[in-house]
């Protein structure tokens, strides 16, 4: 019904935020609200989906057509709604999501919340190899499997990602400041960088 909303931030909240439009004030349930508050008042574009059931109407948006396009696969998959698509969203990047499809990676899956074990299982056998339309330009190489296993890890790509994942999670850029030495002590995959830093901040 609607492919993107645009107009001023006007409202910013734990689970959404309001975009005016020509009077028209759009509640919209997004990933992670607050990656809005600092373009409160400035003029936004956001990629939003109609969700529609019987006892539920609500307009959900995403700041990449590819986080929408994921979306939608995941609300496809039996044991994932809208609020559980939603935290997988927030928690990961859609290359981390769909990377860890394609490989079967449920170690990885399984730390969204709310997917445990089966969920993540579900995930692999409705979407492996669906996911094309998703990253074609966002992720290029994923899908060409020579490409990727010979491209060379690149530890400060990957602990960048590290990074942008702890930040959707919640911490804040002090907490990981302080734990940024202890993780930087030798080169790890952007999986083992998280786990590393969950494990020290978790403490």
């Amino acid at each position: 019904m609607f492919d993107f909303i645009k107009g001023t931030v006007e409202f910013v909240g734990p689970e959404y935020l309001v975009i005016e439009n020509n009077g028209i004030g759009y509640q919209i349930t997004t990933p992670n609200p607050f990656i809005y508050t600092s373009k409160m008042e400035t003029l936004v574009t956001v990629y939003t989906y109609h969700y529609v059931r019987e006892d539920v109407m609500a307009l959900f948006g995403f700041e990449t057509r590819e986080e929408k396009k994921l979306f939608t696969k995941l609300l496809n998959v039996s044991g994932i709604g809208p609020k559980g698509a939603l935290a997988i969203l927030a928690s990961g990047e859609v290359e981390q999501v769909v990377q860890a499809i394609e490989n079967e990676d449920e170690s990885f899956l399984v730390k969204f919340p709310g997917v445990g074990k089966k969920t993540a299982r579900q995930m692999i056998l409705d979407l492996k190899g669906k996911l094309q339309d998703v990253v074609p330009d966002y992720f290029p190489n994923l899908f060409n499997a020579e490409k990727f296993a010979s491209q060379p890890v690149q530890q400060n790509n990957d602990f960048d990602e590290a990074i942008l994942a702890l930040l959707a999670l919640g911490y804040s850029e002090k907490e990981i400041k302080k734990i940024t030495p202890e993780l930087k002590k030798e080169p790890l995959t952007t999986d083992q960088y998280i786990k590393k830093a969950l494990k020290i901040l978790l403490k």
